[in-house]
């Protein structure tokens, strides 16, 4: 069955699309030892989805470091509090790696935001934003990618909330988990599609472009 892929998922059309969200368990890390357990597990397998998250600042000149590491298989997604245990030795083993596949967007941005904390040198990631591109996907959002690919909304509620909070909300671990497991969906999928060649490419009009033709 062919699968139909637009080079630009509407804006206009996100809001109706059913929401997505990591059904899997989700694991707080908040010590070292925990680090190293989850390490030891993630080190086992073969590619995971990647993302941080970090304190949004309303006052200029105040940047706050990296937050949350989140590091997700298919099914359970580790959540490391940085503000609670640092830089971890054993977390850096496994973002320098070269074994594990690890699926992330904007890392250029993670990177340099967790280089803050300490310096590494990243092992074997994958950028999806380059990725989508051979499929001639134009959108660079985690939100569009993720409705074009699957046809369902990620939420984006919880991107503002403090990420140092004592207590991580129910919502805050689904929204961290979500994005992470999402990176990981989107890249086995999209290489599925790539392995048999069976989708193709719709190409849309942008959303300035809609808007004039309606107005003529």
């Amino acid at each position: 069955m062919m699968k139909t892929i637009k080079d630009t998922f509407p804006k206009s059309e996100l809001a109706d699309l059913p929401k997505a969200a990591f059904g899997g368990r989700i694991v707080c890390i908040q010590t070292e030892v925990e680090a190293n357990k989850a390490v030891d597990y993630l080190m086992m397998q073969s590619r995971v989805g990647v993302d941080t998250e970090t304190r949004p600042s309303f006052v200029s000149g105040r940047v706050y470091k990296v937050a949350l590491v989140q590091v997700s298989t298919l099914d359970i997604c580790f959540l490391f509090r940085l503000n609670y245990i640092g830089f971890p030795a054993s977390l850096k083993r496994f973002l320098e790696d070269g074994r594990v596949e690890k699926i992330g967007l904007s890392l250029k941005d993670d990177f340099g935001a967790l280089r803050r904390r300490s310096d590494f040198t990243p092992g074997e990631f994958v950028e999806l934003q380059d990725y989508v591109h051979l499929f001639g996907i134009k959108d660079q959002s985690l939100q569009k990618i993720y409705a074009n690919v699957f046809g369902q909304r990620i939420s984006k509620s919880q991107r503002l909330s403090n990420w140092e909070t004592e207590t991580l909300s129910d919502a805050q671990k689904s929204y961290a988990a979500t994005d992470a497991w999402a990176c990981l969906m989107i890249y086995n999928c999209l290489e599925e599609l790539r392995a048999s060649g069976a989708y193709r490419l719709e190409q849309t009009m942008s959303e300035q472009t809609e808007t004039e033709s309606h107005q003529e």
